[in-house]
């Protein structure tokens, strides 16, 4: 079994293509949905934020899950095969281990390393759970890459020196508007984004501040955090009219701000206002930018003015911490590896001596307690000092790189029993595998 990442992000694609194969979450569970019941995947998960689109799976071959995986994204992107697949990206196995390392840790993101992206992880190792999709390989995976962003994040400054898409965006708005403090914003959406983009405006100091959704109740509640005002998503052109910056980030099919209903909103009105769009597929129409007193600043702008937004030092350390991760990830998978068929041989050799010791129990009836019990334990003793030196440098060879399979050896020269060795491993649950 071998881990599969078929992948598309803001690294490989432009943002009009990114568009194009965005989900709401209904659409996130079918993706799942659709890659574990290919051929030859037994585990399955997604990681989908506003810039990235990737399938985490686990396969029992390469060739032919790579096909199917990928044709999932082109069908999504209503794109032909060839217009599609150079921006698709693929890893496999160690390198799949690497990049979702690298992912969590923030090193992928268009941010250089946002927090927020852990959260994502955390909730595509979720989904898989609740969908029974993901087992005991992605489930361990995933699991080490939510301790190795931490880590990196306890141990490097790589979420301070780096901003987040609503501070970079922010940064880009104020330059036309000026600074968030006193001024009227309204934050249109109620989901993690628009969580963050609240939360930022009002510790930048935001004069008045009001959430617009959709849903009443999720917009109230998040209003209800930050001292702010909720109103239904109908009143929208409204609250235009009276806002200096509007955040959006529904992620709606299409776009809820045109420029003509922007520009009935903002009849009579003199000073300019900053729209900062993080919806993927896009909020606001980009028509809005020939309007006099309108900016507007999109995930497409934010690529180019998060380039190098970390610094190079905290980059390498990170880099460092990850080479390590990664290291003891693969040596611990390797000697696990072989652990079923070291248990298998051992449960064999327990078998063997039980069956002689009912042997020689069948040929002398007359043996004393003391003498049996003294045979047995001696017995077992040879047996686990003959098993000993095999089964320790089975696991030390198993850490060694090259085309040997060490456990396969030592189940073919002891005619180990297939169906034995399989049932050493036990699948890890839902309730076992808590993030």
């Amino acid at each position: 079994m071998s881990v599969l990442v078929v992948g598309i992000s803001h690294n490989s694609a432009p943002m009009a293509l990114l568009e194009r194969v965005a989900l709401d979450e209904d659409g996130v569970q079918k993706l799942v949905a659709d890659a574990a019941s290919c051929e030859h995947v037994t585990e399955a998960t997604v990681i989908a934020t506003c810039n990235r689109l990737e399938i985490y799976t686990e396969v029992e071959r390469f060739h032919g899950s790579i096909e199917q995986i990928s044709k999932l994204l082109v069908d999504r992107a209503g794109e032909g095969v060839e217009a599609m697949l150079p921006h698709l990206y693929v890893h496999y196995d160690d390198g799949a281990i690497s990049h979702l390392f690298q992912v969590a840790a923030g090193l992928d993101s268009m941010a250089v390393g946002e927090g927020q992206i852990l959260g994502q992880t955390r909730e595509a190792l979720r989904r898989g759970q609740e969908l029974g999709t993901v087992g005991p390989a992605l489930n361990l995976l995933f699991q080490q890459a939510l301790r190795v962003g931490k880590r990196t994040r306890a141990e490097t400054e790589i979420d301070q020196v780096a901003p987040t898409l609503v501070s970079a965006a922010l940064d880009e708005t104020t330059r036309a508007v000026g600074d968030v403090a006193g001024k009227y914003v309204v934050v249109v959406g109620a989901g993690a984004m628009a969580g963050l983009a609240t939360a930022t405006v009002s510790r930048l100091g935001a004069g008045h501040l009001t959430v617009v959704n959709r849903s009443s109740d999720r917009g109230e509640r998040l209003a209800a955090q930050y001292d702010a005002h909720a109103v239904p998503l109908e009143q929208l052109v409204a609250e235009l009219g009276r806002a200096d910056i509007v955040i959006s980030c529904t992620g709606s099919a299409g776009a809820i701000i045109d420029a003509p209903a922007l520009a009935a909103a903002r009849a009579g009105v003199d000073r300019p206002i900053g729209l900062i769009d993080l919806a993927l597929p896009h909020d606001i129409d980009r028509g809005v930018r020939d309007l006099p007193g309108v900016s507007l600043v999109g995930l497409a702008d934010l690529a180019e003015v998060l380039q190098g937004g970390a610094t190079g030092q905290e980059v390498l350390e990170v880099r460092r911490i990850l080479g390590e991760e990664v290291t003891a990830f693969l040596a611990a998978r390797r000697q696990a590896s072989v652990t079923p068929t070291v248990v298998a041989l051992r449960s064999m050799a327990t078998n063997v001596v039980d069956a002689e010791m009912s042997r020689l129990e069948s040929r002398l009836p007359d043996l004393d307690d003391v003498t049996r019990r003294e045979i047995q334990h001696t017995v077992r003793r040879v047996a686990d000092k003959l098993l000993h030196e095999p089964t320790v440098r089975v696991k030390e060879l198993a850490n060694e790189q090259g085309a040997v399979s060490y456990a396969a050896a030592l189940a073919e020269l002891f005619a180990l029993d297939p169906e034995a060795v399989d049932a050493v491993t036990r699948p890890i649950g839902v309730e076992e595998a808590g993030a």
